[in-house]
């Protein structure tokens, strides 16, 4: 099975991008759902965050706040860490069986789409990494409109993740997300031909 990579800087358009690859046939496995429902009550990684990160953390639903977790760990590099090596394997876990399932179904091509592909050490394990950028200010702007978060706690995400330009320099292919839909949709388009028919390294 060909495996690549889709990523992207927070509020690039990644989530976009993915949902125009799966209209276009290719099989996408989210990494943020699965690192969503592995912080569920009752699931593997639920536990071993609250024992982390203490109660505090808890909607009155009993779940994880995740924003209210994403405050912590991005204000504190060290925090992060933490949380990552509690959450990685069980993602990397998830995926893995993901893969097993859509390889099982006939799928002879999946994407994983997942912020963290080269921050994390993991472009090895991708044939070739699709990278979806756009412009600073764009990005700021999605990302007050998506999450109503001030432009600090924005920058400080954005500054937590790798240089989207030099992200895009050690990927095989990019989308240029900063126009409007109808040109990402034709990146897109042009490239999930060239992935279907084998020419994509």
């Amino acid at each position: 099975m060909r495996i690549f990579g889709l990523t992207g800087g927070i509020g690039s358009g990644k989530s976009t991008v993915a949902r125009m690859f799966r209209e276009e046939g290719l099989a996408v496995i989210d990494a943020d759902r699965i690192a969503r429902e592995i912080t569920l009550p009752g699931r593997p990684a639920y536990e071993a965050v609250l024992r982390a990160f203490g109660r505090g953390i808890l909607l009155p639903n009993g779940r994880i706040d995740r924003r209210r977790l994403g405050d912590i760990v991005f204000a504190d590099p060290g925090k992060r860490s933490e949380l990552e090596a509690i959450t990685h394997p069980e993602i990397a876990r998830g995926i893995a069986s993901e893969l097993y399932r859509l390889e099982s179904e006939g799928h002879n091509v999946a994407l994983v789409e997942a912020a963290l592909i080269f921050e994390t050490g993991r472009r090895a394990r991708f044939e070739a990494v699709i990278t979806v950028r756009c412009g600073r200010d764009r990005q700021v702007r999605r990302l007050v409109k998506r999450d109503g978060m001030s432009e600090e706690r924005i920058l400080q995400r954005i500054a937590s993740q790798m240089d989207p330009e030099e992200k895009a320099r050690a990927s095989e292919h990019v989308i240029d997300n900063s126009g409007d839909r109808a040109a990402t949709r034709a990146q897109v388009r042009e490239l999930a031909e060239r992935i279907k028919s084998g020419s994509a390294p």
